[in-house]
């Protein structure tokens, strides 16, 4: 009777250590295709879409519950990013969500900022740093352009800047047709 114990218990702790290997083996990280429309997306975190950050809104666009134009930073480009991976058809950016408008970035007039912290506060990114009652600064390479922080500045201090095209920042933008290779021995 021992025995046939002592078997069952070994033999649940091999089946449960198999078990548990081939979970973190083949374990799945979420919706892959949330993860695909997300990586469309521009990661601004501004909420204009009417969600409260990019992947919520790939989430719903993911569902069926959220259309594909409510992006304005990610413009027409990335909804035809979108409707192409999604197998939809395109639609203009929603007027209702905003405007498309350049790439720019933050930039606060030092001179004229209080050090109220209201702006850090509202930034989703952590992009700016300061302290209560000290000057603020923007990380621009961490800026997403979501001009959260704007309306919550008292003074007045804290302006966007459009990013100037450059060769790191320049993007062909007219369709790209891809090229398929044709295998003349197939």
């Amino acid at each position: 009777m021992l025995t046939a114990v002592l078997v069952m218990a070994l033999g649940a702790v091999i089946l449960g250590g198999a078990l548990g290997y081939v979970a973190v083996k083949f374990k799945v990280e979420g919706d892959p295709l949330v993860e695909k429309i997300d990586a469309i997306l521009p990661q601004t975190q501004c909420g204009q879409c009417g969600y409260p950050g990019c992947r919520p809104y790939a989430e719903a666009i993911a569902k069926g519950e959220a259309e594909i134009n409510q992006c304005p930073p990610g413009g027409e480009e990335g909804i035809r990013k979108l409707a192409d991976l999604l197998g939809r058809e395109f639609k203009p950016l929603s007027g209702e969500h905003g405007i498309e408008k350049p790439k720019s970035v933050a930039f606060i007039d030092e001179q004229s900022c209080i050090g109220c912290t209201l702006c850090i506060q509202a930034c989703p990114v952590d992009a700016i740093v300061g302290a209560a009652k000290q000057m603020h600064t923007i990380i621009a390479a961490q800026c997403t352009g979501c001009e959260l922080c704007v309306p919550p500045c008292p003074v007045n201090c804290i302006s966007m800047v459009p990013i100037p095209e450059t060769i790191d920042t320049w993007k062909w933008k007219y369709p790209v047709i891809p090229v398929k290779s044709v295998n003349p021995h197939a």
